[in-house]
């Protein structure tokens, strides 16, 4: 009894400031987040970005982003559901500069079309969504296959496709926007099944 009197209250859990901000809007709970994840936020971004003036932007802009985003999903994971949100932010900034090339460490570069996908994921889980999506790879026909990879993954333009694979422009949008939705449907039917 003595000692409860002179220890410090247990800080409340990622969990309980993100339902605190959920029902009351209180900024404090965010402020509480963005103190806890700032320092991992930011490697995650320099990981990809590989630069330091782009990664503190990027940090501040994904807490921006979850001033919204947080009144929108349910998280059972704080911690890697940020990971993901984060990753997937860098990802999209990558692919939006022109010209340079981008080195992806895995195919989540393919979901981006489909990023609440891996947000609903906790972070054992994204392991096995990654090997849903490499089995959903080979389902497609070759040529969708081929030139989903070539788009995502090695960020080849559409020329650049049809000259690699020798197919005309036409066709290979075809492909990859073919291609980008029976992947979708497939990863769709295969993340409902326990």
């Amino acid at each position: 009894m003595f000692l409860k009197l002179f220890s410090k209250p247990t800080p409340p859990s990622d969990l309980e400031l993100v339902h605190k901000y959920q029902q009351t809007g209180d900024m404090r709970a965010m402020g509480e987040l963005f103190e806890r994840y700032t320092e991992m936020v930011y490697l995650i971004c320099l990981k990809y970005l590989k630069d330091e003036d782009d990664s503190k932007d990027a940090t501040m802009q994904v807490f921006e982003k979850l001033i919204e985003l947080l009144r929108k999903h349910q998280i059972t994971n704080f911690k890697s559901w940020l990971h993901v949100t984060t990753r997937n932010h860098c990802l999209l900034q990558l692919r939006g500069r022109n010209g340079k090339q981008v080195r992806v460490d895995d195919k989540t570069a393919l979901l981006m079309e489909s990023t609440s996908f891996l947000h609903l994921l906790e972070e054992d889980q994204q392991e096995a969504a990654l090997q849903i999506l490499e089995k959903g790879l080979t389902e497609l026909p070759p040529e969708q296959k081929t030139c989903l990879e070539l788009f995502y993954l090695q960020q080849k333009s559409y020329k650049e496709i049809a000259a690699i694979t020798g197919t005309d422009l036409p066709k290979v949008k075809s492909y990859i926007q073919n291609g980008r939705r029976n992947l979708k449907i497939y990863l769709e039917n295969h993340h409902e099944q326990p």
